[in-house]
């Protein structure tokens, strides 16, 4: 995943960076935060990227300058998670959720 394809799908909003995710429910919960500044000193890093409500929009684990997972998140008026595109080795599954945030099966 090179190019555009970096961050399609990413509403405008701001991006910070972080050393790594944890969890195993979506939206994945990003830890670490760390400045732009201290990129150039690491291979594997996420690149997050949130919408003026705060909210996760999407992130991408890049690893050697190339993305290697991506996330996109869209949410329910309410703030729960309604669909999450994932994708790893250039392979996309959508997921979706009801308004409580239980998953429905495949989008």
């Amino acid at each position: 995943m090179t190019g555009d394809l970096e961050t399609a799908g990413v509403e405008a909003g701001e991006c910070r960076f972080f050393t790594t995710y944890t969890g195993v429910k979506l939206p994945f919960r990003l830890v670490e935060a760390i400045p732009e500044a201290q990129l150039t000193h690491r291979n594997t890093f996420i690149r997050a990227f949130f919408g003026a409500d705060g909210l996760l929009t999407g992130f991408d684990k890049m690893v050697y300058g190339e993305v290697e997972l991506a996330h996109r998140y869209e949410y329910h008026g309410n703030g729960a998670l309604r669909r999450a595109e994932v994708t790893m080795d250039e392979e996309t599954v959508v997921l979706a959720f009801d308004e409580a945030g239980a998953p429905l099966g495949p989008g």
